[in-house]
């Protein structure tokens, strides 16, 4: 039976709440692996798991429940081990590092934070801003609309323009929040947004970090700033959750 694994705490760690269930339809029995200075929360794995709502939520509610206890390094979801063994073996070989980095992150918690254009403001924006575009506008205004070429060329103008202002605005949003965070860590880039990032912040801190993110709302209307958390630190855990373990879809 291969083993699902949570998330990584010290063996100090205070007890699980009894009868914690995980994963799984039924809900796989949540137990602890110990070895040495660290233990692993862990359940076995359903077969065939997929990243389904009930599973998601419940990944979720285990590492919560671990957490209001202390220091929890999380897994990302789908992270499974071929055995019990395996884990145990991981926790041993990368002892030092999984030490460090509950202490490094002992009462912190992540923010992700995403950021898009308001489509209608930047393009007010960049107009207002680029005197070459409201003549080629106006000019084409003037002409009926302009020829293809015409109209070609302010398309191609605009499109850099805002290009221009995305990058612009990523380098904003990331400066401003960053005094309010211990660390930072880039998203992978995805279509529809100009910024992913995640910061690392102490729960004393939340409410200054979450102000940060309202100044900037404030200081950019032309931008739509979405931000998930308080969450487990996923993206300060590194390297990945699941070495030698196998690691299936993440949701």
């Amino acid at each position: 039976m291969s083993t699902y694994v949570y998330g990584i705490a010290a063996s100090s760690h205070p007890a699980l709440p009894r009868d914690l269930g995980g994963v799984g339809d039924p809900a796989r029995p949540v137990r602890v692996l110990t070895e040495g200075e660290l233990e692993a929360i862990v359940s076995d794995a359903p077969e065939g798991l997929r990243p389904k709502r009930n599973d998601l939520l419940a990944h979720q509610h285990v590492l919560s429940e671990a957490g209001a206890s202390g220091a929890v390094l999380p897994m990302r979801f789908g992270s499974v081990a071929p055995d019990d063994a395996a884990v145990t073996g991981v926790l041993a070989e990368r002892a030092e590092h999984y030490l460090e980095r509950l202490r490094a992150l002992d009462g912190r918690v992540e923010y992700n934070v995403k950021a898009s254009h308001h489509e209608e403001a930047v393009l007010h924006r960049v107009m207002a801003e680029s005197p070459d575009i409201r003549a080629l506008a106006e000019t084409n205004r003037q002409a009926g609309g302009g020829s293809y070429e015409q109209r070609l060329q302010l398309g191609e103008m605009v499109a850099a323009a805002v290009q221009r202002q995305e990058a612009e605005d990523a380098v904003d949003l990331r400066h401003a929040l960053e005094p309010a965070a211990e660390a930072v860590s880039a998203g992978p880039e995805s279509t529809g947004w100009l910024a992913n990032v995640s910061f690392l912040v102490d729960h004393g801190a939340a409410e200054i970090f979450l102000a940060a993110v309202e100044d900037v709302r404030k200081s950019h209307p032309h931008l739509d700033v979405r931000v998930n958390g308080p969450l487990p630190p996923y993206s300060f855990v590194e390297p990945g959750p699941s070495e030698p373990a196998e690691t299936r879809p993440r949701a």
